[in-house]
């Protein structure tokens, strides 16, 4: 197969045709080898518009999802980044390579592991890897510029957003099967978020995440 034409087809046929035009961006998706982050058996689909199975309910999310986030959260080279859900670890290096420091906590250690290992063969060294529940965000080292969660919540509550500094950028996808909401929150000030709608999917929910209440009758 070849990766590099695949790689320039997902760029021109996937992600700028979905309104991703900012070149940094399209530069770094260029220049990161997707297909090394992608798990033994779907090494093939590493460039396909579709989520890539991990195990344990989790997957990478399509390349044009990832494209959409890094451009909504305009990371900055000074920006301090927590990533909720490392996952393969593909935009785990994609946020690396764009701020100055990312924290990034997973819950299952086999993907901490590999993730790890992946960083040290592309030398990436700006990433601290935890093995823990982050469903609730990463309190002890708050405040970040930008937090970009990697799985859906049913129920937004306040605790990634205060964790934001103003001016911090927070990337979540919100609701429930078959269709959510990305959205970007800004906290404006000490008491002020602004959010904004920025397109629909679906992926597979954070464990353990709040849910909204149901009546039963």
């Amino acid at each position: 197969m070849n990766f590099e034409q695949a790689r320039f087809n997902m760029v021109e046929q996937q992600i700028r045709p979905w309104e991703v035009l900012d070149q940094r961006v399209l530069d770094l998706l260029m220049s990161m080898p997707r297909e090394d982050f992608v798990p033994a058996p779907f090494r093939k689909l590493a460039f396909s518009d579709t989520c890539i199975p991990l195990g344990h309910g989790e997957v990478m999310m399509p390349p044009k999802v990832e494209a959409r986030l890094l451009q909504a959260l305009e990371v900055q080279p000074t920006d301090k980044i927590l990533e909720i859900g490392t996952g393969s670890g593909y935009l785990t290096a994609l946020l690396a390579k764009s701020g100055k420091h990312v924290t990034s906590i997973e819950i299952q250690a086999e993907f901490t592991c590999a993730a790890e290992v992946k960083f040290v063969k592309h030398t990436i060294a700006n990433v601290k890897l935890e093995t823990a529940d982050g469903v609730y965000g990463w309190e002890r080292e708050a405040p970040y510029d930008v937090i970009a969660v990697t799985g859906s919540v049913p129920l937004l509550s306040d605790h990634f957003q205060r964790q934001l500094t103003v001016g911090g950028r927070l990337f979540v996808i919100v609701g429930e099967s078959p269709v959510m909401d990305a959205r970007l929150v800004t906290r404006v000030d000490e008491y002020e978020w602004t959010e904004e709608s920025l397109f629909e999917t679906d992926l597979p929910a954070l464990r353990g995440a709040p849910c909204p209440q149901r009546f039963i009758f």
